[in-house]
């Protein structure tokens, strides 16, 4: 009995996890709640010593295994400063930029309890300040008005806010009738999302895997060394799941699965690479073939790490990467197919 492929329900988990807040370094909550979800299925999971969660699914092969990974922490921030006026000054968790995150909602978690704010320049008001659309977007310029009554720093400090306090930042997910969904944190809670899917599928279906696979969901690949570890000695093959990067010069879009050939960190495997095509071709899977120049994954820190293993990486073209992003089911669906395809297969080596 085959897979099938739900649109609706995929982009459902992908909306479930965007809606949980977790920058890197602040992860608990979403690792509890797939936890939850694995647990339910039976999916035999543990937590690592750094926060990651790691499922195995037992398969015929347990000599020779495989590692499929995508990662559920997103960019974010911290409270670098408490200021006189009584707004916080950040420091940026991740590769955000700041025009990507003025006017935007955030979230501050304090040992007290969570407040709520919006990150604006300090020259927002043009009634005000003549230089407000010229001021440079940076962290000298930035701050958090939090939705408190406070005047000065000592009344944000009684409100038991502090520096290091972690901030995210608001998803504003939107699923469309067009197929579409937009959100912050696309990158990669939609690959968390579709591997969710997928091992519901194969613990319905009662799929046996032909190689035991293990399934990370990885805490701190922001800021670069999150599948890293936790990696058996019998693995054999690794395969990240993340966005693709859309924009120009690229071949990625937001309908299909991209198979990455080379980002920042050089070529991934041409083996895994060439048979990921071929699965491709052969399922009439909508796929691309592209570069990303200014990119890295949990593959390539796996590699860095020094672990001996074919990599590669596959995901679904997102639209405006680490601001508003956006992509369409017919890319997430591609992405899963790929994916199940993929893990049903003989090995490349």
């Amino acid at each position: 009995m085959s897979v099938t492929f739900s649109g609706k329900e995929i982009l459902q988990l992908i909306n479930e996890l965007v809606s949980i807040p977790s920058p890197t370094g602040y992860t608990g909550q979403i690792i509890e709640h797939i936890r939850s979800y694995l647990n339910e299925l039976g999916i035999t999971n543990s937590v690592s010593r750094k926060g990651g969660l790691i499922a195995t699914v037992p398969g015929k092969n347990t000599e020779q295994q495989r590692f499929v990974t995508a990662h559920i922490d997103t960019l974010g921030a911290m409270v670098k400063e408490i200021k006189s006026n009584g707004r916080l000054r950040l420091t940026m968790i991740g590769c955000s930029k700041w025009p990507h995150v003025e006017g935007e909602y955030c979230q501050v978690f304090s040992a007290n309890g969570t407040f709520t704010g919006t990150i604006l320049m300090h020259q927002t008001s043009v009634h005000v300040y003549r230089d407000s659309g010229d001021a440079k977007r940076n962290q000298d310029n930035m701050e958090v008005r939090l939705d408190a009554k406070v005047e000065n720093g000592d009344d944000v400090e009684k409100l038991g806010i502090c520096v290091g306090d972690f901030v995210a930042f608001d998803p504003r997910a939107q699923v469309l009738p067009s197929g579409f969904i937009k959100s912050r944190h696309l990158d990669d809670k939609a690959g968390a999302g579709l591997i969710l899917y997928l091992l519901q599928e194969l613990v319905e279906h009662r799929l046996e895997l032909p190689y035991t696979t293990h399934f990370l969901f990885s805490n701190a690949e922001e800021i670069g060394y999150g599948g890293n570890s936790n990696i058996p000695p019998e693995v054999v093959e690794y395969l990240a799941v993340d966005m693709a990067a859309i924009g120009d010069g690229q071949t990625s879009d937001e309908f299909s699965v991209t198979i990455c050939a080379m980002d920042s960190t050089g070529p991934y495997n041409i083996r895994l690479r060439e048979h990921l095509v071929a699965l491709a071709e052969e399922h009439e899977i909508n796929y691309k073939v592209d570069i990303y120049p200014y990119y890295g994954s949990d593959a390539s820190a796996a590699l860095r790490a020094g672990h001996d293993v074919i990599h590669g990486l596959i995901g679904p073209g997102i639209d405006a990467s680490h601001a508003f992003e956006r992509t369409h089911v017919d890319a997430v669906i591609n992405s899963a197919k790929l994916l199940y395809q993929y893990l049903l297969s003989p090995l490349c080596i």
